[in-house]
């Protein structure tokens, strides 16, 4: 059996669902410095996987952090979109009917890193419509636009980053974003063909692995307190850092 490696462009380190978790978001930048300064590449690329917001405390912090280390560095700090990305901005635009699924999966939380209160998951229209506008004039100008912006998916040579999963049978370039954000039903069924490593989270495991070119990253730190990242070095087996 031939082993094969990924050959990403430059070092990748794919980080795996923040869930408003600031504290390990921090500890694991920190981690990753310094692993990058020991393999002496500083010219790594650091890929967050989405789902920056909902059920941690602090989806506030976390979103300032990315927010101004995203406008802070060059082209090295990739934040792709996540599901709970976009059921927050599905709850800007539409609050009467997107809000309850908000709330439901994580939203209440987000909302009290704001400050912002007296909403329940059955809270009524008028309420959800308010504390929609609340959030969005605690947000700093700029940042509602950057959240619309982020990409779902990022490649680098062999390597494809993204939330949830691709579909197996098809390039990354025709997916559709529903499978991306969500999940798609053969992604752990079938092996892809064109021989792409796919880094994602979304689906949390109880620590990193890789099987069949998959690079499983989501370790549940809003409830393990364990955030991982896959350490990617082109012509080199799959590390991962967790703090």
């Amino acid at each position: 059996m031939t082993i094969t490696f990924p050959s990403p462009m430059a070092p990748v380190y794919a980080v795996g669902d923040l869930h408003g978790c600031s504290e390990q978001l921090g500890r694991m930048l920190d981690a990753i410095e310094t692993d990058m300064k020991a393999r002496g590449r500083e010219d790594a690329k650091i890929v967050f996987l989405g789902d920056y917001v909902d059920r941690g405390e602090d989806s506030r912090g976390v979103l300032q952090s990315l927010y101004q280390a995203s406008h802070n560095t060059c082209d090295g700090f990739i934040c792709l979109m996540g599901n709970h990305e976009k059921m927050l901005l599905d709850f800007l635009d539409h609050p009467e009917e997107r809000g309850p699924r908000f709330l439901r999966h994580g939203g209440l939380q987000t909302l009290a890193s704001y400050g912002v209160g007296g909403v329940t998951e059955r809270a009524r229209a008028e309420q959800l419509a308010r504390a929609a506008e609340g959030l969005r004039a605690e947000m700093p100008h700029g940042m509602e636009d950057w959240l619309r912006g982020l990409p779902l998916w990022w490649r680098s040579g062999d390597v494809v980053c993204v939330h949830a999963a691709m579909d197996p049978s098809i390039p990354p370039e025709v997916q559709q974003a529903k499978d991306m954000l969500w999940g798609n039903p053969f992604f752990y069924r079938f092996a892809r063909p064109d021989g792409l490593w796919i880094a994602h989270g979304h689906d949390v495991v109880e620590q990193g692995s890789v099987v069949d070119h998959r690079v499983a990253c989501d370790t549940g730190a809003y409830h393990s307190g364990r955030l991982s990242a896959a350490a990617i070095y082109p012509n080199n087996a799959v590390r991962f850092l967790t703090v």
